[in-house]
C-alpha cells in the first residue's frame, strides 16, 4: 500500500525588489515630509528668534553626528533589524515630545527625530547595498524618489495646515506613519543584512574606518556633494519659511512652496534619463552651478520677496536633480566589505549639514538679514560645482563589452 503524500511547500524570505525599497522609503518620507515643515515653525513660534532656532539645530546636528558615527560599533552588538526598529521608536518619541508644545521638549523632540533619521539613513542604505546590484543604483534612486514624491508633495503643506487646525495633529500623524515604517520593514523580512567576512577582523575603534574613507577620494567627493546638497535643502526648508514670515507673507507659504517643489520628484525618471545621456559629472557640476546662481540671485532680489521666492523655487529644481545624481559617486565606490561602515559615513552628511548650515547661518544673521543665508548657501553650492569638475568623465556610463 502506497501512503499518499501531500506536497510540502518550502517558504523563504522573498528577495526584495527595487519597488519594495521604494515603498518603504515612501512611508518614511511621509514622516519626514510632515515634520520638516512643522518643526521649524513650531520652534520659531516657541522661541521667537531665528538665531536661537539656528543654535538649536546646530546642537542637534552635533549630537546626531556623534550618534551616527557610533552606529557601526553599536551594530556589532545589536542586530541591524533592531537598529531599524529604532527608527519608528525614536520618531514616535520625538512626536510625543513635540506635541506638548513646550520649548525644551520641542528641542528634545527635534533631537529624537534627528536620531531616527540617522538610523534610517544608515540601515536603509546598507540594506540597499546588500540587495541591489551596482548597475541598478541609479534606477533605485530615481524609483525611490518617484514613490516618495507624493509624500514629499503632500506632507509639508498638510503638516502646516494640521498645525494650525489642531497643534498635536501633525505629530500624531507622523507617529502613526513611523509605526507603519517598522511594520512594513518586518513584513519585508530583511533580517540583519548579508554578512561578508574579511581576512582581518574589523577595527575595535568605531572611528577607525574614517581613515579608510579619507584614503578614497571618490568617497570623499561623493560625501561632500551630499553634505552641500543637504545644506541647500536645509536653507530651503528652515530659512525660507522664516523669510516669508519676516516679509509678511504668512507662515503657510513656506510649507506650500516645499510641497510644490517636491511635486517635481515625479519627474526624476526623466532626470535620470538626462544623466544617462550625458554623464554623472556633467549633471552634478551643472546642477550645483545653476543652483548656486539662483540662490545668490534670491539674496540679491530679497527686496522684491516674490522674485526672491521664484529664484529659490527654481533652485529647488536643481536640488532635486542633485537628489538623483549627487549620491551616485559615493554609492558606486563603496566596497562590499565596508557597506555598514561606509553607509554610516554617508549618512553623516545630513548631520554635518545640520551642523554647518545653522552655524554659518548664525554667523550670517549676526551681520545680515535672512537673505544673507541664501547668498552663503550659493557660495557653498558653487564650491561643490568646482569639486565636481574633477570627477571622471565616464563615471556611471556603461562599460564597453570586450571584443
Amino acid at each position: 500500500m502506497v501512503t499518499p503524500r501531500a506536497p510540502i511547500y518550502l517558504t523563504h524570505s522573498p528577495t526584495p525588489r527595487i519597488s519594495d525599497f521604494a515603498r518603504l522609503a515612501a512611508i518614511e518620507a511621509g514622516v519626514r515630509g510632515i515634520l520638516l515643515s512643522v518643526m521649524p515653525l513650531a520652534l520659531y513660534r516657541a522661541f521667537g528668534d531665528a538665531a536661537l532656532v539656528s543654535a538649536i539645530y546646530f546642537a542637534v546636528g552635533v549630537s546626531s553626528l556623534c550618534a551616527g558615527l557610533m552606529l557601526p560599533w553599536v551594530n556589532r552588538r545589536l542586530p541591524r533589524r533592531w537598529l531599524f526598529t529604532g527608527v519608528g521608536l525614536f520618531y514616535v518619541l520625538g512626536a510625543l515630545l513635540a506635541l506638548t508644545g513646550r520649548p525644551g521638549l520641542l528641542a528634545l523632540g527635534l533631537a529624537s527625530n534627528a536620531l531616527a533619521t540617522v538610523l534610517w539613513m544608515v540601515c536603509f542604505n546598507a540594506y540597499v547595498l546588500d540587495h541591489i546590484a551596482r548597475r541598478e543604483l541609479g534606477r533605485t534612486e530615481s524609483t525611490r524618489l518617484v514613490y516618495s514624491a507624493a509624500s514629499w508633495m503632500v506632507g509639508p503643506a498638510l503638516g502646516v495646515i494640521l498645525l494650525d487646525w489642531w497643534y498635536p495633529a501633525p505629530f500624531l500623524l507622523a507617529g502613526g506613519l513611523a509605526m507603519a515604517v517598522v511594520a512594513v520593514f518586518w513584513r519585508m523580512r530583511l533580517g540583519n543584512g548579508r554578512q561578508i567576512t574579511r581576512a582581518h577582523g574589523p577595527a575595535p575603534n568605531p572611528l577607525a574606518f574614517l581613515a579608510r574613507f579619507r584614503a578614497q577620494p571618490r568617497l570623499v567627493a561623493g560625501w561632500l556633494f551630499a553634505v552641500i546638497r543637504s545644506c541647500g535643502w536645509w536653507v530651503y526648508i528652515v530659512y525660507l519659511p522664516i523669510f516669508c514670515i519676516e516679509q509678511g507673507l504668512g507662515d503657510r507659504l513656506g510649507g506650500v512652496m516645499l510641497s510644490v517643489s517636491n511635486a517635481l520628484l515625479f519627474t526624476t525618471p526623466l532626470m535620470l534619463r538626462l544623466v544617462q545621456r550625458t554623464s554623472v559629472r556633467f549633471a552634478v557640476r551643472a546642477s550645483f552651478g545653476l543652483a548656486a546662481a539662483l540662490f545668490v540671485a534670491a539674496a540679491l532680489l530679497s527686496g522684491a520677496p516674490w522674485a526672491a521666492l521664484a529664484a529659490l523655487m527654481a533652485g529647488s529644481v536643481c536640488l532635486i536633480m542633485l537628489d538623483v545624481c549627487a549620491g551616485l559617486p559615493f554609492l558606486m565606490a563603496v566596497k562590499p566589505s565596508e557597506r555598514t561602515e561606509m553607509a554610516a559615513v554617508y549618512a553623516s552628511f545630513r548631520d554635518v549639514s545640520g551642523i554647518v548650515t545653522p552655524a554659518v547661518a548664525g554667523l550670517v544673521l549676526m551681520v545680515a538679514p535672512v537673505a544673507g543665508v541664501f547668498a552663503a548657501c550659493g557660495a557653498g553650492l558653487a564650491a561643490a560645482s568646482a569639486i565636481a569638475a574633477k570627477l571622471h568623465p565616464r563615471l556611471g556610463a556603461p562599460r564597453p563589452l570586450a571584443a
